[in-house]
């Protein structure tokens, strides 16, 4: 239990729980106890501490009952002595204050105080001197703390008006400001306080002040400047002020502060950045000893010698020693900091002269840069690597990568900004360099002689084109071939051949790949690299993994090239990657999914690096194999565009491909471009009838989707249907679950909701009882919007919330894009705006967090909507023309961006009571839909044609277009809020016995169609 009196008086349990102590006198009894901890308070003294001069009649047993009261929350016992708190002094903060008062740690005492000490218990006849003692230790720790450290001018001008009469406090004033040339201000405190002194008090100032007061009068106590020994910094500093902090924060606390990471990170200038902002460097009690040009070890004391600008001759054998009593003679004269620059080279060496001299040298503090750690007693190390480098993000202005590339363009080439055409130029910059920072500076200085653009195209031979660095800096930080091969001759034999190897892991890899591919029993190898900062380590789900910046990289495959070796290690980086597709690709179907996606992630760069060289190599097998292993994640994932180039590629490679696999791959060719009406009939046959004719559907269960989809959305019923039943009668469950999804479309078409609702129910109950996540949310998703059209938005709510939750355990992110925007739009639909914007919002941080500007665009249409049904049509209409801009570049919209737009702007022409606009707009939608023959976004678009009419207060032509849309869809989307209007207005359209074709043309008629 702890007692808090410097402040409100407070009690905590050991576990820090906050204990309710009770009314105002139960705490003066406790404050008062609190004084005396562990010694018993006569109750005579209790009285008179508690009540003073008037005591109750009772005061014992009025004490009594207080002590009670108080006894159920602190240890207290009556003794022959009085009454004892059975706590340590030390659980008292009035003694700790104490204690680190006198022990010197004034900045750890003073964050003790909370506030006035006793501040609720002021009103106790004993509080007042108790009080008064402690504000007076208070301001006297204060003033030691501003003696002994920095003169802060503001704060101690806040203590002088608080306390005009302290001559102490005055004359640290006064230091202060002379110290910052304010000479005159710092007399004018001399004189107020002579003066208010005689007034007030009839007597002089001490002997103490009017010498402080001599002092400024002569100007003896101005600024002094301070020694700077460090590097001379001409460039601005850019970013890392998270480990600005770090250091400052490890320097607080430790003795050896050891910078390590890979050549090119900025260690150097990041140590002498953080020395220069050390309270020492004011003090001129801060060296830097450069090491970069030292060769051998007994030199190195010789180099720290220089820093202080002493040399030494005699004996050599004698001057190791020699050196070491003078360095720790200058450094031991006061708190020092000494800044031990480019150790990597003299390791050994380094780490046996840093512990001697921080034995030696006790109130010293080293902060050692290297490409490896000392490793020695007491060292703690900060990790410096790349900086931050944006990666898809539409606002790159933060970065510290782009930060630091355009401090150092705009100096070679004044006017350079971050603009529209820069951006993509100066992101691809940042990325390919890996963020590090002597990199993007010499990228930076090419920009003297070369476009920004032209430096992009040349990144692929970044060795020859960035040489023009700083003349004056040492020669391996001139290039950056000369920075890489700097580490690289650091490096013992056996280090070099796994370094060279593990250039073909664009992605890095875990252990067993790199045993696979690299070099058997490659642990102590591997982690031996990791310390001399060639390669890097991070964790994935608990597992290591070990990767190299791209740029050592790209040197370690030159020396792959010249090793002779490289067709080999590239030939099994290849066959690894393809057996270890061939195992996940199944999983990605089962309930080890999630398993199975993680590992794609991870290794997805390298599966790439595999098939891409295997194409390009024509080993047609090898690449096959590699793209059907992985073409699933990428549709899982919402990878189309890598997906659909992927296999375009691998059809390129023409009749080397096995009949199988051409029939696979062009059905997923098809599908993926598929739309309702856009597909064509022959080809959709053709190709589906040779998966059939191959074995392809019954080698592929993917196909058990891709087929009868592909037979639907080319309008070809009865192919669907036979593909589905080809795919029901499969072995495989997820084969069988696929064709219950592929048939609830078929039903829904063909206006059988409830068969529909039957299958979908079917196929999801199949889909979670595989563990497939993917099919789940596909198919709540489907449910969802059917369930909507009801009029059960709260039912399609919970569906799509469910889904949503799915996807993103899936990390699949069109899939969480789309269910997060839908799901905003039913809330709108719904009425509940607040929740639609929220998850408006959070779709927008969701594909701003990954990077996906073409999702982007689907959200602002969704926004849009959601705006507009919250009745802000001006806005709504702002990002309309913002989405017709950027849809232009759209891949995921098309040719659909014309048809989209023409729905949203007659929404908005609606809202704004401009029914005829609309008309116009809803005419494009009905041309383009029915074109597609794609029945729900028809069937959508007649119930807005209806509204248009119902706008127009044509009531009966309203109805007949509602008819019209129950005709073709089955049913009226009763989940929308503007359907159900003009129902309960209109009445329920009459059963037009007509058909969907008759229903069609009608449509186009009243469209002004042909």
């Amino acid at each position: 239990m702890r007692v808090a009196l410097l402040g409100p008086t407070t009690v905590e349990a050991d576990d820090g729980t906050p204990v309710d102590i009770g009314g105002a006198r139960v705490r003066m009894l406790l404050a008062r106890l609190a004084l005396d901890p562990g010694r018993p308070v006569p109750t005579t003294t209790l009285i008179d501490d508690l009540w003073g001069e008037q005591p109750p009649a009772d005061a014992s047993n009025a004490l009594q009952s207080l002590v009670s009261r108080l006894r159920k929350v602190c240890p207290v016992s009556l003794e022959p002595g009085g009454y004892r708190l059975g706590i340590a002094t030390e659980d008292v903060d009035v003694f700790r204050f104490e204690r680190l008062r006198a022990a010197g740690r004034l900045d750890e005492a003073l964050k003790l105080w909370r506030g006035e000490a006793l501040a609720d218990v002021r009103e106790a006849p004993f509080a007042e001197v108790a009080a008064t003692r402690l504000d007076e230790a208070r301001l006297a720790a204060e003033e030691d703390r501003f003696r002994t450290g920095e003169l802060d001018v503001a704060a101690l001008t806040a203590m002088h008006e608080k306390h005009p009469l302290r001559e102490r406090l005055a004359g640290l004033l006064m230091r202060a400001l002379c110290a910052q040339g304010r000479q005159s201000d710092a007399l004018h405190v001399y004189a107020e306080v002579r003066g208010r002194l005689a007034d007030e008090l009839g007597v002089d100032p001490s002997q103490e002040l009017q010498d402080v007061h001599l002092a400024a009068l002569r100007g003896e106590l101005g600024p002094r400047p301070v020694v700077d020994r460090l590097p001379v910094r001409l460039t601005s500093f850019v970013g890392r002020d998270d480990e600005l902090n770090e250091i400052a924060a490890l320097l607080g606390q430790v003795r050896l502060v050891t910078l390590v990471g890979p050549g090119g990170a900025g260690k150097t200038r990041l140590a002498t950045e953080a020395a220069a902002r050390h309270p020492l460097h004011a003090k001129g009690r801060v060296w830097f000893a450069a090491l970069a040009g030292i060769r051998a070890a007994e030199d190195l004391a010789g180099a720290v010698l220089s820093a202080f600008e002493v040399t030494f001759t005699g004996d050599p054998l004698r001057r190791a020693s020699e050196g070491m009593d003078r360095i720790a003679e200058v450094l031991g004269a006061g708190e020092s900091l000494l800044v031990l620059d480019n150790c990597e080279h003299l390791i050994g060496a380094a780490a046996e002269f840093t512990t001697e001299l921080l034995r030696r040298v006790p109130n010293l503090r080293v902060l050692a840069t290297t490409r490896e750690p000392l490793a020695i007693d007491g060292e703690s190390l900060c990790p410096i690597g790349p900086l931050a480098v944006p990666d898809g993000q539409a606002d790159v202005a933060g970065f510290g990568a782009v930060r630091l590339f355009l401090d150092r363009a705009s100096a070679v080439k004044p006017g350079f900004r971050l603009e529209e055409s820069t951006v993509d130029d100066v992101k691809l910059i940042c990325r390919r360099l890996d963020g590090m920072p002597l990199a993007l500076e010499l990228a930076a200085a090419r920009l003297r002689s070369m476009t920004v653009r032209q430096i992009t195209q040349r990144l692929d031979d970044r060795f020859r084109l960035l040489t023009s660095g700083n003349r004056t800096a040492l020669p391996r930080q001139r290039t950056l071939r000369a920075v890489v091969e700097w580490s690289w001759d650091l490096l013992t034999e056996e280090e070099l051949r796994l370094a060279r190897r593990l250039a073909v892991f664009p992605a890095g890899a875990d252990l067993a790949a790199i045993e696979a591919v690299c070099l058997p029993d490659a642990l102590y190898v591997l982690t031996s690299l990791v310390e001399k900062s060639i390669v890097d380590v991070i964790e994935i789900e608990g597992e290591p993994r070990y990767r190299m910046l791209e740029t050592i990289r790209v040197y370690a495959d030159e020396q792959l090239d010249a090793s002779g070796e490289k067709d080999e290690i590239v030939g099994r980086f290849r066959r690894y990657y393809r057996e270890l597709t061939a195992r996940w690709e199944p999983l990605t179907r089962t309930a080890r999914q999630v398993e199975a996606i993680n590992a794609y992630e991870a290794e997805q760069d390298n599966v790439v690096a595999a098939l891409r060289g295997a194409i390009d190599d024509r080993e047609v097998e090898l690449a096959a194999d590699l793209l059907g292993g992985t073409f699933w994640y990428w549709l899982v994932k919402g990878d189309n565009e890598r997906a659909e180039s992927s296999v375009r590629d691998v059809l390129a490679l023409g009749d080397a491909l096995p009949p199988d696999l051409t029939a696979t791959f062009r059905a997923m060719q098809l599908i993926m471009a598929a739309a309702p009406g856009r597909t064509d009939k022959a080809e959709a046959a053709r190709v589906i009838d040779d998966c059939v004719t191959t074995g392809a559907a019954q080698k592929h269960p993917s196909l058990a989707i891709a087929l009868p989809m592909l037979a639907f959305l080319s309008q070809n019923r009865d192919l669907a249907r036979r593909e589905v039943e080809r795919a029901s009668a499969s072995e495989d469950a997820w084969a069988r679950a696929g064709a219950n999804w592929a048939l609830s479309f078929i039903l829904v078409d063909e206006g059988d909701f409830d068969g529909a609702e039957v299958a979908r129910d079917r196929a999801y109950e199949q889909f979670v009882a595989i563990g497939d996540r993917w099919g789940s949310a596909m198919t709540l998703g489907m449910k969802a919007t059917f369930v909507s059209q009801t009029g059960d938005n709260e039912g399609a709510i919970a569906l799509f919330e469910r889904g949503l939750a799915v996807a993103l355990e899936l990390r699949s992110q069109d899939d969480a894009v789309q269910q997060r925007w839908r799901l905003a739009v039913e809330y709108a639909r719904l009425g509940d705006h607040t929740a639609a914007q929220r998850e408006v919002a959070a779709a927008e941080q969701y594909v701003r967090d990954i990077g996906n500007d073409q999702m982007s665009i689907m959200v602002g249409y969704a926004k849009a909507e959601v705006l507009l049904r919250a009745g802000d049509a001006a806005r709504a209409r702002e990002l309309s023309e913002d989405f017709k801009q950027r849809a232009t570049t759209s891949v995921l919209l098309g040719s659909f961006a014309a048809e989209w737009s023409a729905v949203l702007d007659a929404r908005i022409a609606l809202a704004e009571g401009r029914p005829d606009e609309a008309e116009a707009q809803v005419a494009t939608a009905v041309g383009s839909t029915s074109d597609r023959g794609d029945i729900p976004d028809l069937s959508t678009v007649v119930e807005l044609f209806a509204h248009v009419r119902y706008a127009q207060g044509r009531r009966r032509e309203a109805s007949r277009m509602l008819g019209l849309a129950q005709v073709i869809r089955g049913r009226l989307d009763l989940g929308d809020p503007e359907v159900r209007q003009m129902v309960a207005d209109l009445g329920e359209p009459e059963p037009l016995g007509i058909t969907r074709d008759e229903a069609l043309r009608e449509v186009r008629d009243e469209a002004g169609i042909s």
